[in-house]
């Protein structure tokens, strides 16, 4: 967990220098995503469909993962 923690940390900071950096030379997002033809809405929606698309299937999942989970961890042996 630790390690997961870290590497997320890092890539907060490097997307932090990567703002600033780019927010010194005047570049904004919106310049960005309209230079490759994307516009704010677009990201949006797709955003919005992968949701609507992930959202069923991990529940879907969860109700075979969690009690498989639930089992393997009741019939365990206790430690120590």
């Amino acid at each position: 967990m630790f390690q997961t923690l870290s590497i997320a940390i890092k890539i907060v900071f490097a997307s932090t220098l990567v703002g600033a950096g780019l927010s010194a030379f005047d570049i904004t997002a919106a310049e960005v995503l309209a230079r490759a033809g994307i516009t704010p809405e677009l990201v949006a929606d797709l955003a919005a469909k992968a949701l609507e698309w992930a959202l069923p299937n991990m529940v879907l999942g969860s109700m075979v993962i969690v009690p498989v989970w639930f089992l393997v961890m009741l019939l365990k042996p206790p430690r120590g």
